[in-house]
């Protein structure tokens, strides 16, 4: 199996918008939400990463802008959201690609703090923790604890920062 892990452009628009529709169970919540970010300033193409095989995008990663705010204090961070496998190439490492590569050019790009909504036994393999007992709250959604997480991608990075996780309003179309 050949996976090749690259950045989107806009000819794979059609394929990550299946591979968002197809992922989630053929509902569109998903391939609308990336087809909103990508109209707003929260949008960083390289951070929407696929996955292709022989030609076929089998998965997609997006990472987007949000802030962390806490009173006047105002903080850039990325939110995962969403990551897409078409179920037919799910267990097979592909997610686990996208995340990895997606991470690393978090690092890359100077920023340190990612965030999510997820599953909490997949994430935290790659390093996510409940982000609440950091200090970071979500209020816009109301999620348990455990599937609120952040991963920290400078070590104490979390020491400093602190407050509400905004989601941008792509995210409430």
């Amino acid at each position: 199996m050949s996976i090749i892990i690259r950045t989107e452009i806009n000819s794979d628009y059609t394929q990550v918008h299946n591979v968002n529709f197809v992922a989630f169970g053929n509902r569109e919540d998903e391939a609308k939400l990336v087809e909103r970010i990508r109209e707003t300033e929260n949008f960083i193409s390289q951070l929407s990463i696929v996955a292709e095989e022989h030609g076929e995008i089998v998965g997609h990663l997006l990472m987007s802008k949000a802030e962390i705010i806490n009173g006047e204090k105002r903080h850039e961070v990325f939110v995962l959201a969403p990551i897409a496998v078409k179920p037919n190439n799910q267990k097979q490492g592909i997610g686990k690609q996208l995340i990895y590569e997606g991470l690393n050019r978090c690092k890359q790009l100077g920023h340190f703090i990612v965030l999510l909504i997820g599953h909490p036994s997949y994430y935290p393999k790659f390093g996510f923790k409940p982000a609440r007992e950091y200090g970071l709250e979500l209020i816009q959604f109301e999620v348990p604890d455990e599937v609120f997480m952040v991963c920290e991608l400078n070590e104490g990075i979390l020491n400093t920062i602190k407050g509400e996780l905004k989601y941008p309003s792509a995210f409430f179309g």
